[in-house]
């Protein structure tokens, strides 16, 4: 038979079963997800850069292709947001697999313009002394070297760079926009490994102390890859409890108020093990990237290991996305079962704020310090999460707006104390900082006031913010444990600004490198959002209350 003869038998069988020949294209709506294909597009223009460039000015091209584009997705994100799709016409895009509306644009103009503070961290290159007349950053010069080997030391000698860490940084910011605005189950998984797999690998590129860093990494991919695999195991249970991966969908299965119930349905709808075993999983794999205890192992070793723009960076965005994601969860798939997951929540906060600021006060590296101090500001965020009210919504997004700018200010500082080895994270070297360096000292005293809560600066704001929606809640008695939590956290961070300024210098002590314009951007815009956000909070706070309603 002749090929086409084979051809019309086809297209007749085709057009007489005429349902199957007409599939419907997808409806896309672009528009509404340009954030996330701005900074996509911009990632995959990064490896072309990679490919195509020559070396010597691939850092130019990388820096510039990331800033446009971290700038234009924010530009994208006040225009949705000024055209009303964070309130009036807020909705759901993508044929049900993202949300957009008012927490999903604030969420993700804060992870925007974190990582933008933080791209200035990754391309800084003045703070190690020139070697072999060239300006070197905090990455290895080639990552695929092993550390010490002759490979490597050639390397350095022909002073390559690792610039794929911009695409890295892109790709992973791509992710994090998707993650806290996911609709469906499967649209969350794909976001969490988007971003988790360049952050794996980012923290396997420091400079210095490179064995130290790749231990970090493969702890880190370790652990993920556990919490990973129990998301997507609870996203199984769950699928199969309600017949659907839709938020909406699973959401009034639980409620009860599903309508055209088939046999299949109704009978896992009546096994409640389902629910709560998937629940309970994916909200795991959730605690484990915001670093809530007792999924908070990974953070001290990893915070520690890696490179510091990359810990600044993922201490702030990750931390945004994922109590975007975990609140998104709570209230919009399971508010049904509030009774069975509030008091677990509860046990998580108790644990996390006292055992994040008790453990600190034994650390004696600035950066395990700022590690366990960030655990206990995730069990202070838990604490408005737990209020399931609109106040407690609008209270979890201004205390993420406010940390993660404090937290990129407070690592950017770090990266400028040095001695011969490196950076000098070791606590007993930042005695006598402040008569050393009064400004960077000073800097880093506000930060960490900030971190404590004291008034006049963001932390203050945003911990009463998140400890009034608590008690309005009905949750005081944890309002009581996280002022218990805050003072003892008080202590630790006072006792690093009475070192600097009450201790004498040693004569072998660090010194304070002089960075280039990139990082002072940094520190200022952490410093700027600390005053303006402590002493005038009330315009943020009406914004994040604007933002706090979620579409369902």
């Amino acid at each position: 038979m002749s090929t086409s003869a084979v051809h019309s038998l086809w297209t007749t069988a085709a057009t007489a079963a005429d349902p199957i020949a007409k599939i419907d294209a997808p409806k896309i709506e672009y528009g509404q997800l340009s954030p996330v294909l701005i900074v996509l597009g911009a990632a995959i223009i990064g490896i072309l850069v990679e490919a195509f460039v020559p070396r010597r000015s691939r850092y130019y091209a990388q820096m510039f292709v990331s800033a446009v584009a971290l700038i234009a997705a924010f530009a994208a994100i006040v225009a949705l947001a000024a055209g009303g799709y964070g309130t009036t016409k807020a909705g759901i895009a993508a044929m049900g697999a993202v949300a957009v509306d008012g927490p999903a644009l604030f969420l993700q103009g804060t992870i925007l313009l974190t990582s933008l503070v933080g791209l200035f961290t990754f391309a800084e290159r003045r703070l190690d002394p020139e070697q072999h007349g060239n300006r070197v950053d905090s990455f290895a010069a080639q990552a695929a070297a092993v550390p010490g080997s002759e490979s490597e030391q050639k390397a350095v000698k022909a002073g390559f760079t690792t610039t794929e860490v911009f695409p890295l940084l892109l790709f992973a910011v791509a992710g994090m926009l998707v993650f806290p605005a996911a609709n469906d189950l499967l649209t969350l998984f794909v976001a969490l490994e988007v971003f988790s797999l360049p952050l794996y690998l980012l923290c396997a590129l420091a400079r210095r102390k490179r064995l130290m860093s790749q231990e970090a990494a493969v702890k880190y991919f370790l652990l993920g890859a556990f919490a990973s695999a129990f998301t997507l195991f609870g996203i199984a249970l769950l699928y199969g409890y309600a017949g659907s991966m839709s938020y909406g969908m699973i959401a009034k299965v639980v409620d009860g108020t599903v309508q055209n119930v088939t046999p299949a349905l109704a009978d896992t709808m009546g096994n409640d093990a389902l629910l709560l075993v998937g629940s309970a999983l994916i909200v795991m794999g959730l605690l484990f990237k915001v670093g809530a205890v007792p999924f908070h192992m990974w953070t001290p070793d990893v915070y520690q290991g890696a490179p510091t723009p990359v810990t600044g960076f993922m201490a702030a965005a990750t931390k945004v996305a994922a109590f975007g994601a975990l609140l998104r969860i709570l209230y919009v798939v399971l508010p049904g079962l509030r009774w069975d997951w509030r008091p677990v929540m509860w046990g998580v906060a108790i644990v996390t704020m006292l055992a994040g600021a008790i453990v600190a006060i034994t650390q004696t590296d600035i950066k395990r310090l700022l590690a366990y101090s960030s655990i206990a500001h995730a069990g202070f965020i838990l604490a408005g999460v737990i209020a399931t009210t609109p106040e407690g919504i609008s209270s979890v997004l201004f205390y993420l707006a406010a940390y993660s700018f404090v937290t990129i200010g407070a690592f950017a500082v770090v990266t400028l104390v040095r001695d011969a080895g490196g950076e000098a994270t070791h606590l007993s070297k930042w005695a006598g900082l402040g008569r050393r360096s009064p400004l960077v000292a000073a800097v880093f005293a506000v930060f960490l006031l900030a971190f404590a809560g004291i008034p006049l600066t963001s932390g203050f704001s945003g911990k009463f913010a998140v400890f009034k929606a608590a008690a309005e809640g009905g949750a005081a008695p944890l309002v009581v444990i996280g002022v218990i939590s805050s003072a003892i956290a008080a202590f630790f961070y006072i006792r690093v600004i009475v070192l600097m300024f009450f201790s004498e210098p040693r004569p072998e002590g660090p010194t304070v490198a002089v960075p280039s314009p990139l990082t002072m951007t940094a520190i200022a815009v952490g410093v700027a959002v600390t005053v303006v956000l402590g002493v005038a909070p009330q315009y943020f706070l009406d914004l994040a209350g604007q933002a706090g309603v979620f579409v369902r």
